[in-house]
C-alpha cells in the first residue's frame, strides 16, 4: 500500500484529467435524473415484513421496477427517524444520526446534508407518501438486507465511526456557466494528522477538478455567442461506507457543453483512517489472491441474472479496479459507455465479503 503522499500524484492526474474525460465522452445525461413524485398511478399496497434491529414488525409498502418504497410516516415509529412535512413548500424532512434528507415532491430532487442527491423520486398514493427504502436508509446511515426465503427486510444501525462528515463547496456561477463541485470534509477524528491528510486531498482534488473544468466550459462557450447553451459542471459525493476504520465513498462529475445530454465520470476513494492511506483493491478483498477471478464470475453471474444489455463483452477487471465499499461488500461499477449503453446508467456489481474469503 502507499501513503496519500504518495498517491496524490496518481490522484492528482484522474482528478486533471476528469474534466477531458466527460469532455470527450459521448453525450449521456446524469446517472439518474431526478422527476416529480408520481402521482397518478395505482400501486398495490402491502403490508411489508421487516426487522428493526431484530425486531419484526410491518409497514404499509408497494413494489415497483424491484424496488421496495415505504410509507416515509412509519419510519417515525418503528426507524427512529424524524420526519415533517411541508405542505407550502411539498417538501418531507428526514432527520437522524447526524443527517438531514429533504426530499421535494414538485421536482422529485433529495437534498442530503445541503447536496443534491440523486435517486427514484417518492410515489404519492392516496395522500401518503412512498420512498425507495434502500436508497433512503443508507444514506441515513442505515444496513439494510433481504432475505429471499422469508421475503423479510433487515435494518441496523450501523456501528458508524467517530467522526462528523460535512460539506464543503466551490461554486462559480456566472452568465451562461455554472460551476459547483460539492465535497466532503471530516472533523473531530481522534487523530488529527490523517483527518488532515483526507481533508487537504479530497480538497486538492476538488479545486483541481474545478480548474480543468472552467477551462472545458470557456471553450465550449467561444466568444460568447449568445445562442450557445448554457453550460455546466457538477461535482456531488456519496458516502458509501464509514465504518471499522474504513472510509469509502465517490464523487460524481457532470458536465453539460451543448448537445442533449451531458455526461458523468466517477472518481472512487477508499481510506484506511488508522494511517490515512488509500486502499487499493486487493486491500479490501479479505486477502484473497484470487479475488480478480471471484469478482469476475461475481459481475458475469449477475450481468446474466438482470438482463443487463452490453455493447461490448465483459472478460475482466484490472487487478487494481476503482472500487467503492458498502456495509455488505465490495462494489465494481462500469463506467458510462464502458460496457453498457446510456440508458444502464452506471451498473454496479456488489460482492459481498463473504463471497471474497
Amino acid at each position: 500500500m502507499k501513503k496519500i503522499s504518495e498517491q496524490q500524484g496518481k490522484r492528482g492526474f484522474i482528478a486533471l484529467t476528469v474534466a477531458a474525460m466527460l469532455a470527450a465522452a459521448p453525450l449521456a445525461g446524469p446517472v439518474t435524473q431526478h422527476a416529480s413524485a408520481a402521482s397518478n398511478s395505482n400501486y398495490k399496497i402491502i403490508d411489508q415484513a421487516i426487522a428493526v434491529e431484530g425486531v419484526k414488525t410491518s409497514l404499509s409498502a408497494l413494489n415497483t421496477d424491484n424496488t421496495t418504497y415505504i410509507a416515509i410516516r412509519s419510519l417515525n415509529k418503528h426507524v427512529g427517524l424524524t420526519t415533517d412535512w411541508n405542505k407550502a413548500k411539498q417538501t418531507v424532512t428526514v432527520t437522524g444520526r447526524d443527517r438531514e434528507l429533504v426530499l421535494n415532491l414538485k421536482d422529485g430532487s433529495a437534498m442530503l446534508n445541503e447536496q443534491q442527491n440523486y435517486g427514484l423520486p417518492a410515489i404519492v398514493q392516496n395522500n401518503t407518501t412512498y420512498v425507495p427504502f434502500r436508497f433512503l436508509l443508507e444514506r441515513m446511515g442505515y444496513g439494510v438486507s433481504f432475505d429471499t426465503a422469508t421475503k423479510l427486510i433487515g435494518v441496523e444501525a450501523i456501528k458508524e465511526n467517530d467522526l462528523k462528515i460535512s460539506t464543503a463547496a466551490l461554486k462559480e456561477v456566472g452568465d451562461k456557466k455554472s460551476l459547483i463541485i460539492h465535497y466532503p470534509q471530516i472533523s473531530g477524528y481522534a487523530n488529527a494528522d490523517v483527518q488532515k491528510k483526507i481533508n487537504d486531498l479530497l480538497k486538492s482534488e476538488a479545486e483541481t477538478n474545478a480548474a480543468a473544468a472552467r477551462d472545458s466550459l470557456n471553450e465550449a462557450l467561444g466568444d460568447g455567442d449568445d445562442s450557445l447553451p448554457d453550460v455546466s459542471f457538477d461535482g456531488t459525493y456519496t458516502i458509501t461506507y464509514n465504518e471499522q476504520g474504513k472510509l469509502s465513498l465517490y464523487v460524481d462529475y457532470y458536465i453539460y457543453t451543448g448537445g442533449a445530454h451531458g455526461s458523468t465520470a466517477r472518481v472512487p476513494y477508499t481510506f484506511d483512517l488508522t494511517t490515512g492511506e488509500l486502499l487499493k483493491l486487493k486491500d479490501v478483498t479479505e486477502g484473497n489472491a484470487k479475488y480478480v477471478s471471484i469478482i469476475n464470475d461475481k459481475i458475469k453471474s449477475q450481468i446474466k441474472a438482470r438482463g443487463l444489455g452490453l455493447i461490448s463483452p465483459f472478460e475482466t477487471i484490472e487487478p487494481d479496479r476503482d472500487f467503492f465499499l458498502k456495509h455488505n461488500g465490495v462494489v465494481i461499477y462500469f463506467g458510462q459507455y464502458e460496457y453498457t449503453p446510456y440508458a444502464a446508467g452506471m451498473p454496479e456489481f456488489e460482492i459481498t465479503y463473504g463471497e471474497l474469503k
